[in-house]
């Protein structure tokens, strides 16, 4: 997500105040600089709708230091994390609830939250192509080939930027060209996995199952559940996301209700304050877990139903 407030100002007051080009970019990639790598406030925080009212325009003033600097590297990948956050926070919950009554406004929102997440793919391509030339075309043509140019060290930038695409295919599946490019999404992911399988606590496996889940055709339920064991075992029950993830994409298509609202109310028994680190994201996972509980029965055909009655 985004950085300091504080910092930004302070950046806008010099990009403003100093008159030679030269000092003045200077000074934004020192800024630049300390927005990358200073910690997030906002992961840590207990209030959803505070932190999804202040994203944007912290993403306009980081736009705005882009503009003055396009090849800082860590100003893009601040980008690509923040645009990709704010859809899937803001935005995205919009979209699920409008699409139960109001097919328009969904439509609308879908569409908006797709340019939200395409805009942060981009950032973070942009990012990639500075240190690999070349690297977004060479990733459409061969996209396994094109990943092995990526090192441990751009694990970060490569999740958001997969991030940023994967996301708006999952949530834009009749999109037929968005769709087409789940094998950059895919090689991007395997990669990171290759080269810190670790990283954030199983974040990597957790976004590999909402992949696989978005893969058009059979689903791989192998890979869904190597997957949704090894980020469990990694996140110490302090992600309430895999649960949520691994329900939407497992249990729903094999409409198993049991293990459906199981999963769910796990989800909701993990302790947001816990894990300080996590809370934003795990409260956005619980909010999630309570809207989908909320439509079990639109989404999981009832046990009467002749179709499940036909399973057991």
């Amino acid at each position: 997500m985004m950085k300091r407030s504080a910092t930004f100002f302070l950046a806008m007051a010099l990009a403003a105040g100093l008159p030679a080009c030269s000092v003045r970019k200077f000074a934004i990639n020192k800024i630049g600089d300390a927005l990358a790598s200073s910690g997030s406030t906002y992961e840590s925080d207990e209030d959803i709708e505070l932190v999804a009212g202040a994203l944007p325009f912290s993403l306009k003033l980081v736009e705005s230091l882009i503009t003055e600097s396009p090849k800082h590297k860590g100003l893009l990948q601040v980008a690509s994390q923040g645009f990709a956050s704010y859809a899937y926070i803001e935005v995205q919950p919009r979209v699920d609830a409008a699409s139960v009554s109001d097919f328009e406004t969904a439509q609308k929102l879908k569409t908006r939250a797709k340019r939200l997440y395409l805009r942060g793919h981009t950032y973070g391509m942009t990012a990639l192509e500075l240190s690999h030339p070349g690297f977004a075309s060479r990733l459409t043509l061969e996209p396994k080939q094109a990943a092995t140019a990526l090192k441990k060290q751009e694990v970060p930038l490569v999740y958001w930027t997969a991030a940023g695409l994967g996301l708006a295919i999952s949530s834009s599946r009749d999109d037929v060209e968005l769709v087409a490019r789940i094998p950059e999404v895919e090689a991007l992911i395997d990669r990171a996995l290759e080269l810190d399988p670790n990283w954030h606590d199983g974040a990597l496996h957790e976004f590999a199952i909402v992949l696989a889940g978005a893969k058009p055709g059979k689903l791989d339920v192998a890979r869904i559940q190597s997957h949704y064991k090894q980020a469990l075992e990694l996140s110490r029950g302090h992600s309430a996301g895999i649960y949520v993830t691994y329900a939407e994409a497992l249990a729903v298509p094999q409409q198993n209700r049991g293990e459906f609202t199981s999963l769910l109310e796990q989800a909701l028994a993990v302790d947001p304050d816990s894990y300080k680190d996590n809370r934003l994201l795990n409260l956005v996972a619980q909010r999630r877990a309570r809207w989908l509980l909320a439509r079990t029965n639109d989404l999981i055909l009832s046990p009467d139903s002749p179709e499940e009655s036909a399973r057991q």
